[in-house]
C-alpha cells in the first residue's frame, strides 16, 4: 500500500500540515500518530502492535510569534484586516508544530447573502418594530439602511441541529450590530437606529474546520421592544448569546433628548412612543435548531451602561462592564442557574491601595436590591422619571438631597417615597452612587474569566478624569489610554451590611495587569500614534482561552493608527500582536471558542474603517489629529475596500490547532 493513499498517513500529514482531522486527544489520532512515527503498514512488514491503553497525545502550550504593526511602506496593509502573527504550539509526547494565522470573512456588511431559502438578505440590515427594512430617504434610491459597525458575536453548536443540505457539521454564530454611523447625506445616525441582531448558520468542514455562511437570519426584536446599541456580547455557559445595551438614554430629559427621538421615530414610526426605560438592559438570544432564534431582555440586572458580561461558572454569578462616564462595577447573583429572570444586584466599593500605573483596591459589595425581570418590567412599563425621584443639576440648597456623581457631572437626588426598588432597577447610576458605590469608572468595556486561577479580568478603555479626580470615589494617576485590570474573586464574602452573598465568584480586589497598562506618548510618534503602538491601548473586548492560557485583548482606540488584536498568556506574562484593523476602525466581536467539533476559533469583527480623526482649516488643508499623516493615503483604498467606508468585515482567525 503505498504511504500516498494509506489514510492513516494521509491523516499524520495533515495533523503536521496544520489541519488535524481529530482532536488530538482522541485515540485515533494518538493511534494514527504512533503507528506513523513508529512502525511500518506495509504488507510485507511485521504489523505494529498498538497498546491496549495509548497515551493520548494532548496540547501542552502555546506560544505566539508577533506581527509588526503594518506602516506605510506598505499602505495597503494598513487599509485591511492583517494577519502577519503565527502559533506554536507543544504537545504532550514533546512535538511541536507551527500554524500560520490567517483572517477569513463571512461578509462585508451590505452584501447580500442567503437567507436559506434560495433567497438572499441583506446583511448588516436594519428593520422596524413590524420587521420592516428602514431605508435612508436621504438617498435618491432610498436604499435600506446597513450597519458598519458589528460587534459582540457568539459561536456555538446546538445538539441536534435540523438544518439541511450542509456538507459538514452546522455552527451558528450570533452576531450584533451597534450602530450605522451616517446616512447618504453624511448625517450622523448613531443610536438612531434599532440594533439588528443576526443568526448565521456555517457550515463546517469536518476535515480542515472551515466555515462558510449558508444562511442569514434576522432576528425579530419586537418582543425586547426593540434593541439599544448592542456592544459587547458573550456566550453563556448555557449556549445562549448574552447581549447588551449602553449608553442607557436618561429618563429625566427624555422629552429634550433628539437622538432619543430619532430612534424611537425609526422603530415605531412615532417619536414619542419609545420608552427610554425598556433599555439600557441585557438581551438573551436563544438559536433554534434550524438557525433561527427568539430573543428576550432581562430587566434585572441593572439598567446601567451594559457592555460585555460574564457569567462565572457556578452559572449564576454574572460581572457586568458599564462602559459609562462616572460608571460602576456591578454583579447580579441569580436565584437560579442558568436562568437571568430573576436575583440581586449588587455595586463595587473601591478601596484605594495603589494610585499608579492603573492603580489597585480592595473591592466590597453594596446590596442594592433583589427583583425579577417581570416586576422590573411592570415598573418601566408604569412610571416615569419624575415618578421615582427628584433630580436637580444644580445645588438645590435643600438637606433632603444628595449630591451625586453622574455622567462626568454632579446631580442632587431624593427618592421619592416607596420607591426604592424602581430606583435600584430602572436608575441603577443614581442609586449605586446614592448608596456609596464607586462610581468614578469611565469606559469599563469587556469582562472575561479565567476560571482555574479565579480571576476576572475587565478593560477600562480610557482612565478618565473622573478616575483621577475623586468625584467618584477613585483616585489614580493614569494612564489615560486604559489598561486591563485582575480581579481575583472567593467565595464566603458577606456585604457590606453583613449579610452573605450566595456566591462563590465575588471579586474581593481589582489591580491593573503589568504588562497590558498602556504607556501615553508625550508626543506622537513618526506615523501619529498617541500611545506606544507596541502596547494595549485602550482595550476594549477581551475573551479568555482556558485551553491556550491566553487572553485576548481588542483595541477600540483614539490612540493607535490602527487598532489591534493582542494576545497575552498569562503564565509566562508575553504580550504579542496578533492582528491589525483597518486604519479608523475599532476592533470588536472577539469571541475565542476552544473547541466547536474539535476545532478552535477566535471570532473578530471590526466597525467603521476610516473614521478618520483629523482637523482642518478654513481651506480644507488637514492640521492635526491622530490620523493626519496617513488620512490621504489610506481612504481611497478603505474607501474601495469596505464599500465608500459603509461596510465593514464580520470573520474569524483560522490556523489555529484542535485543542481537545
Amino acid at each position: 500500500m503505498s504511504e500516498y493513499t494509506d489514510p492513516s498517513r494521509r491523516r499524520l500529514l495533515k495533523f503536521l500540515s496544520g489541519t488535524p482531522l481529530l482532536p488530538l486527544g482522541s485515540s485515533a489520532a494518538a493511534a494514527a500518530f504512533l503507528t506513523a512515527c513508529g512502525g511500518s503498514d506495509h504488507d510485507d512488514e511485521p504489523p505494529v502492535t498498538t497498546p491496549v491503553n495509548p497515551t493520548p497525545v494532548t496540547l501542552s502550550s502555546v506560544t505566539f510569534a508577533a506581527m509588526a504593526a503594518p506602516s506605510l511602506t506598505d499602505a495597503a496593509k494598513m487599509a485591511t484586516t492583517t494577519v502577519g502573527s503565527s502559533m506554536a504550539a507543544t504537545y504532550s509526547n514533546g512535538t511541536k508544530q507551527n500554524f500560520a494565522l490567517k483572517y477569513e470573512t463571512f461578509f462585508v456588511t451590505g452584501a447580500m447573502v442567503p437567507n436559506g431559502s434560495g433567497g438572499t438578505i441583506l446583511s448588516g440590515g436594519y428593520y422596524d418594530i413590524n420587521n420592516k427594512p428602514i431605508l435612508d430617504t436621504t438617498d435618491a434610491n432610498q436604499r435600506q439602511f446597513f450597519s458598519d459597525c458589528p460587534d459582540g458575536s457568539s459561536l456555538l453548536k446546538l445538539d441536534n441541529p435540523t438544518v439541511t443540505g450542509l456538507k459538514g457539521n452546522a455552527v451558528f454564530a450570533v452576531v450584533q450590530f451597534e450602530y450605522t454611523t451616517r446616512n447618504v447625506k453624511g448625517d450622523s445616525m448613531y443610536g438612531m437606529l434599532p440594533s439588528p441582531i443576526a443568526i448565521l448558520t456555517l457550515d463546517q468542514d469536518k476535515t480542515t474546520g472551515a466555515l462558510t455562511l449558508v444562511k442569514y437570519h434576522n432576528v425579530d426584536t419586537s418582543p425586547a421592544n426593540g434593541l439599544w446599541i448592542t456592544c459587547g456580547a458573550s456566550r453563556s455557559p448555557w449556549n445562549t448569546h448574552l447581549s447588551s445595551e449602553e449608553y442607557e438614554p436618561d429618563a429625566t430629559v427624555i422629552d429634550k433628548d433628539t437622538q432619543f427621538q430619532g430612534y424611537s421615530k425609526n422603530l415605531y414610526g412615532d417619536a414619542t412612543k419609545a420608552n427610554p426605560y425598556h433599555y439600557g438592559h441585557l438581551p438573551e438570544v436563544t438559536v433554534n435548531p434550524d438557525g433561527t432564534g427568539t430573543i428576550k431582555k432581562h430587566y434585572c440586572l441593572g439598567r446601567i451602561s451594559h457592555e460585555l458580561v460574564q457569567v462565572m461558572p457556578d452559572e449564576r454569578t454574572v460581572l457586568m462592564g458599564d462602559d459609562a462616564t462616572n460608571g460602576g462595577l456591578f454583579m447580579f447573583v441569580a436565584d437560579k442557574a442558568k436562568d437571568l429572570s430573576s436575583g440581586t444586584l449588587y455595586v463595587a466599593k473601591w478601596a484605594q491601595k495603589t494610585t499608579d500605573n492603573g492603580g489597585s483596591a480592595d473591592l466590597t459589595w453594596i446590596r442594592l436590591g433583589k427583583a425579577t425581570s417581570a416586576e422590573v418590567k411592570a415598573l418601566a412599563d408604569k412610571y416615569k422619571a419624575a415618578d421615582i425621584m427628584d433630580v436637580k443639576t444644580a445645588d438645590p440648597s435643600d438637606a433632603t438631597y444628595t449630591k451625586i456623581p453622574f455622567s462626568g457631572k454632579s446631580n442632587w437626588i431624593r427618592i421619592k417615597p416607596g420607591m426604592e426598588q424602581a430606583a435600584a432597577f430602572l436608575e441603577t447610576h443614581r442609586y449605586a452612587a446614592l448608596k456609596g458605590g464607586s462610581l468614578g469608572f469611565t469606559k469599563m468595556e469587556g469582562t472575561t474569566v479565567n476560571a482555574k486561577d479565579k480571576i476576572a479580568y475587565s478593560a477600562i478603555a480610557s482612565i478618565g478624569s473622573q478616575m483621577k479626580d475623586g468625584s467618584g470615589g477613585i483616585s489614580i494617576k493614569g494612564p489615560s489610554a486604559g489598561a486591563v485590570y485582575a480581579l481575583n474573586m472567593k467565595g464566603a464574602q458577606k456585604d457590606t451590611a453583613g449579610t452573605a452573598i450566595d456566591s462563590e465568584w465575588v471579586p474581593v480586589d481589582m489591580g491593573a495587569v503589568p504588562a497590558l497598562v498602556s504607556e501615553d506618548l508625550a508626543t506622537p510618534d513618526a506615523l501619529g500614534n498617541k500611545a506606544n503602538a507596541d502596547k494595549v491601548a485602550n482595550p476594549d473586548n477581551i475573551k479568555f482561552s482556558e485551553k491556550l492560557r491566553t487572553l485576548f485583548i481588542g483595541e477600540d482606540s483614539s490612540t493607535h493608527v490602527n487598532n489591534f488584536l493582542w494576545a497575552y498568556n498569562v503564565d509566562t506574562k508575553v504580550l504579542t500582536r496578533v492582528l491589525s484593523n483597518p486604519a479608523g476602525a475599532e476592533s470588536t466581536g472577539l469571541h475565542a471558542v476552544d473547541d466547536i467539533n474539535g476545532f478552535a476559533y477566535i471570532m473578530s469583527n471590526f466597525q467603521h474603517a476610516g473614521d478618520w480623526d483629523v482637523s482642518r482649516d478654513t481651506s480644507g488643508n488637514i492640521t492635526g489629529g491622530l490620523h493626519q499623516k496617513v488620512v490621504t493615503a489610506l481612504d481611497p483604498l478603505i474607501r474601495a475596500n469596505y464599500r465608500d467606508r459603509y461596510g465593514a468585515a464580520v470573520g474569524y482567525l483560522t490556523g489555529l490547532p484542535t485543542l481537545s
